[in-house]
Formats: C-alpha cells, structure tokens, sequence
C-alpha cells in the first residue's frame, strides 16, 4: 500500500494481524476446563448411581441377600434358596438390565446427535419395531432358536435403517423431520405386521411373544446375557469413537471434510452400529420402551444442554435397572415388564417435548 503525499509517495507501513486477546483465550480456556470438569462429574455420579441401583436390584426384594452371602454364592457356596434367588433371579436381571440400558442409551444419544433433533431415538424411528417384527416372525410363526431371533433381529433393524435412509431421500442425518415422519410411518406399518402375526399364532405362543414385546428382562438366559455382554463390549467403544467424530460432523459437512471426518462415512459406520446394538438388545430384553429416547434427554439436561454418547449409556443403564426394581416390587405380588414402567416415564416426557417444540415453533412464526 502506498501513500500520496505533497512531497512525493511513501510505503505505509504494513500492519500486523491483531493477536487473539489474552483475556479472550483465557476464558475460553477456563471455560473447556469447567465443561470437562462438569462432563466428569456428571459421569462419575451417574456410576454411582448405577452401582447404588444395582446392588438394590441384587441385594434386596422379597428376599433380602448380605454381602458376604452374596460373595460366597458367587464363589460357588451353596446357600439354598438364595443362591436360586441370586443366581436366576436378581442377578442376571441386574446385568441384562444394565447391558440394555447400556446399549439403548449410547444408541439413542446418538441418533439424536446425528439428526440434531430429540425425537430421533430408534424406537420413535422404527428400528426397534423392525427388530421386534423379526424377531417375532421368527420365534412365532418358524420356531426359531433364540440364535435365530438374534439373526432376524439384526436383518429386521437393518431393512427398517436402510428403508429410513432410502425414503428420507437423503443420507441419516441430512433431513431430521423428514426422517422421523418416515421412521414413524414404519413404525406403524410394522406394528400391524406384529399384530397380524399374534392372531395367526398359537395362544401359548401369542402369551409368551406378548410379554416378550413388552419389555422384560425375566427370560434373559445366561447364554444370551453373554451374547449381549460380548456385543456391548466390542460395539460400545467403537460408537462411543464414532460419536467424537459425529461432534466434528455437527459443525457442518464441509468444515467436517476439511477436517478429514467425511460425514457420509462417518453417519453410516454410527448408523451400522446403532442397528447391531438395537437389534441384539431387543432379541434379549424385547423392545424396552423409551429408553433410547429418555437417556438422550436426561443426559443432555444434566450436562447444560450438551451430547454425551457415555453419559446417556449410563443414564440407560441406572433407568433400566431402577425401572426393573420398581416393576417387581411397586405392586404386592405382581411382577410388571420393566417396558410398563419405562413406558409410563417415557410417555409424559414425549408428550412435554411435543408441546414445547409447538410453542417454540409459534413463537418464532
């Protein structure tokens, strides 16, 4: 740049960028000091929580378990009538419930992350249904092992996934409502099929399918809690990796790209994974109501308003089992599906965020 002057032209002096203000980086670092200081928190009262519930869940009921009876039945002492109690009862009730919670939770924290909307969880989007009509296909009507129901459930959640992403008319993610409407839509048409197959079935086995499409952790087996243990462990991770680069995904596809995290790949792989989690959960537990869609919320409320794929696994795990104690024990001598419970919780809260999104909407018309 140059100057004009009465005695002739001169260089202006070139200016230097303005440094970022020492004050402004340190806010902004004060302020991620006190967002993981938080998210830690957070975390470690929820573990709390968790161990609080399930030692409730294990330890007390009709028939009350000390700890040092609990350690010797499960180093192999013969204790009779509560080791049964123990052993195939309370226990594998309190570690299915937590595997489910565990999985319905990261699941539908990350749906809801993926569509930026709250309502995107797989039950309200039909995954579940479609692992639930598969599952009910095959138990009922081709007497399939409970290997099997696990394979139908897998194929039945990714049709519902791969018919989601293909009616929605764009990739997960890229149309939040239009996606939800359809999911729903699915929902519906697959509920029917449900049904339909009841009525053909055998009333035995209409019973049995009918307590099972509620949502119950009471016919878990040991084998099928260790399936379900197997799939936690190995896809938890690997979502919980996916959901950091979803965090970069949220900023938007290009700025995503150029970071090196294509938002295709990425929403597919959390996609895929949420379909193996869903799935396998509902072949074990049936499909849980709401879970999905409340550990999202909670988790969000808890953390000021921010995502958090770990900490809704354990809002999912703490509401699971809680929910399962409640269920056995809030009315003398009848013992609910934990889906009745969770469904009673899930209903008001879905109820509330319908009616706020309405009023933002006519707030800002």
């Amino acid at each position: 740049m140059t100057i004009h002057t009465h005695t002739g032209t001169v260089a202006a002096p070139q200016l230097a960028p303005a440094a970022p203000s020492a004050v402004a980086v340190a806010v902004l670092r004060q302020a991620g000091r006190a967002r993981r200081r938080r998210t830690a928190y957070v975390i470690g009262t929820l573990g709390l929580a968790w161990l609080a519930a399930f030692v409730v869940r294990v330890l007390l009921g009709d028939y009350t378990i000390t700890v040092p009876d609990f350690w010797r039945i499960v180093t192999g002492t013969e204790i009779p009538g509560a080791s049964f109690i123990l052993m195939e009862s309370t226990l594998p009730r309190a570690v299915v419930g937590t595997l489910a919670g565990l999985a319905l939770g990261a699941s539908g924290a990350t749906f809801q992350t993926m569509a930026r909307n709250p309502l995107a969880s797989p039950d309200v989007l039909g995954i579940t249904m479609g692992a639930s009509a598969a599952a009910v296909f095959t138990l009922v009507v081709l007497g399939g092992s409970s290997g099997a129901v696990t394979v139908a459930a897998l194929l039945g959640a990714g049709a519902v996934a791969l018919a989601l992403v293909t009616l929605s008319g764009t990739g997960p993610g890229g149309a939040p409502y239009r996606m939800i409407l359809v999911g729903v839509a699915l929902a519906a048409m697959l509920a029917s099929v449900v049904h339909w197959v009841l009525l053909q079935a055998d009333v035995y086995l209409a019973h049995e399918a009918m307590v099972w499409l509620t949502g119950t952790l009471s016919s878990a087996t040991w084998p099928e809690i260790w399936r379900l243990g197997v799939v936690v462990a190995f896809t938890l991770p690997a979502l919980l990796l996916v959901a950091r680069q979803l965090q970069v995904v949220e900023l938007g596809d290009d700025l995503a790209q150029g970071l090196g995290e294509p938002p295709a790949h990425v929403r597919t792989r959390a996609v895929a994974l949420v379909v193996v989690l869903t799935a396998v959960t509902t072949s074990v537990c049936g499909p849980i109501a709401f879970v999905a869609f409340l550990a999202g919320q909670i988790a969000r409320q808890l953390l000021g308003g921010r995502s958090s794929v770990a900490a809704a696994a354990l809002v999912g795990a703490v509401v699971v089992v809680a929910a399962d104690h409640v269920a056995a024990y809030a009315v003398p001598d009848v013992n609910l599906p934990v889906g009745v419970v969770t469904g009673v919780l899930g209903a008001p809260v879905l109820l509330w965020l319908l009616a706020a999104g309405r009023t933002t909407r006519q707030e800002s018309s």
